[in-house]
């Protein structure tokens, strides 16, 4: 038996927390290094095991609080800790905007590095639970253990007792792309949405359904994902690895009988590496084939593979504090680059001459068209393709040169090739929405060449977690 060469684990007593990152950690400090901690609270006292090192950080875990900050609170939630989803549900409500506000200001001052307003008061979320209009989940037959579970032989060692305790329907373990953490009640999409996937995790093993195995590729049931609708319109999609038609029936069968609420009910086959459908064929089983959301009036459509906000509330929030920075006058011809599926470009289109949507999923711009069409909007104008590409001399020649850009990009941000495009075509006013400020702070600080921002509003769209969407108003010098 070869010895255990391996140094145990440094712990550190007494460490006080003073901050949070924006990846959701909290920040102590030595006189060396900084140190990530997973578990506090700004305003802890704990004690913590390093699990890395690095030059000029350490990360660790909490593993005793000797003095719990005021800004704890108890996790609603007992999956909290395990489940990655809700890192800051150990914090209080108003903290975590405090700490979001924060993120924004050090990305815009430290990164940015330039003249800025005064930062509005973030808008916090009137549901701080049950906000969310879309769950995925998966089936995995990795079950991801605890302490406890794997004390159990039955269980650890998966004999005929504990076979079936193996199999999970949930959400992925931070960092372990092949287990699965058994999820019993999530607190992020309001009911029936547990009773779904209680019902069919129920149905699968009564039925002895295989549960997916990502490593060897075999197993029947893949993943579900549920959508909802302020409009109390719901949509079930079940992801199968083969087509077993008798099964696949039977359980869908089941689904649509005990969830009458359920108006769409669809599934698709997918065979392949990863867990994607945007590129497969969405069947639809039972009812329609899409849900529709309403905002202020305008319906928009929601197909199985269509990008909707998923806190529907505080998107007519962050959209309508869009809107008012844009501040268009009838006359004037609006960009909404990175459109989706032309929420944004439909909101607004009613104020405008003109509104040209850019997107590069083809399926996206199908859906924003059809959603100017469910709202009469003739004004406006959608293509699909990648923006650095589209963005040209002849694309602007025949749309009009913008008086105003909506830029509403993905987490990296821009392509430089579009910043530069954007200052070469000179709109009076761009409106930049995005859910990274640190990209954010970077391409406003190439665009600040020309223009100057005069807002900066942070909106709080997914409470329990460390992310924040900010709003900037950049004018032209």
């Amino acid at each position: 038996m070869k010895p255990n060469n391996k140094k145990p684990l440094p712990i550190l007593e007494n460490v006080s927390v003073i901050d949070a990152s924006s990846d959701g950690q909290s920040v102590a400090r030595t006189e060396e290094y900084v140190i990530f901690i997973k578990g506090a609270v700004p305003g802890d006292i704990v004690d913590v095991q390093i699990t890395r090192k690095k030059s000029k950080y350490r990360e660790a875990n909490v593993i005793a609080v000797k003095h719990a900050s005021d800004k704890r609170t108890e996790p609603v939630c007992k999956h909290f800790g395990t489940c990655g989803g809700c890192k800051w549900q150990n914090m209080s409500y108003e903290w975590q905007l405090f700490y979001k506000h924060k993120q924004v200001t050090d990305a815009l001052t430290r990164l940015a590095r330039i003249e800025l307003p005064e930062i509005q008061k973030i808008l916090p979320s009137k549901k701080t639970y049950n906000y969310r209009n879309k769950l995925e989940f998966t089936f995995s037959n990795k079950k991801w253990l605890t302490l406890e579970q794997i004390n159990d032989k039955s269980i650890a060692f998966g004999d005929n007792a504990g076979e079936e305790t193996r199999n999970a329907l949930g959400f992925h373990i931070p960092g372990m792309f092949d287990k699965i953490l058994d999820i019993d009640t999530c607190y992020l999409q309001e009911e029936p949405s547990n009773a779904i996937r209680n019902e069919v995790r129920k149905y699968a093993l009564e039925n002895n359904l295989s549960f997916f195995d990502l490593r060897e590729q075999i197993g029947l049931l893949r993943n579900i994902i549920i959508r909802s609708t302020s409009t109390g319109e719901w949509m079930v999609i079940v992801s199968f690895f083969y087509n077993d038609k008798e099964n696949i029936e039977k359980l869908l069968n089941h689904i649509g009988n005990q969830f009458p609420q359920i108006t769409s009910l669809q599934y698709v086959i997918n065979s392949k590496k990863n867990d994607t459908i945007s590129d497969l064929e969405i069947v639809a089983f039972k009812g329609n084939d899409s849900i529709y959301e309403n905002m202020e009036g305008l319906k928009f459509k929601i197909g199985p593979k269509s990008f909707y906000q998923t806190n529907s509330e505080q998107a007519y929030e962050l959209y309508k504090v869009t809107r008012d920075f844009a501040g268009i006058k009838s006359n004037e011809v609006v960009y909404d680059l990175y459109t989706g599926t032309g929420t944004i470009a439909n909101f607004v289109a009613h104020q405008a001459k003109k509104v040209v949507g850019v997107e590069y999923v083809p399926a996206a711009i199908e859906d924003a068209k059809i959603n100017s069409e469910l709202n009469k909007i003739t004004n406006t104008v959608f293509y699909a393709g990648d923006l650095k590409d589209v963005l040209n001399d002849a694309f602007v020649l025949e749309n009009g040169k913008p008086d105003v850009i909506i830029t509403d990009p993905p987490r990296a941000g821009m392509h430089d090739d579009v910043t530069n495009k954007i200052l070469e075509i000179e709109p009076a006013r761009i409106v930049y929405v995005s859910c990274n400020p640190a990209t954010q702070a970077r391409d406003l600080q190439l665009l600040d060449a020309k223009y100057k921002v005069t807002k900066v509003q942070p909106v709080d769209m997914f409470p329990q977690t460390h992310h924040v969407e900010n709003v900037v108003l950049l004018e032209r010098k």
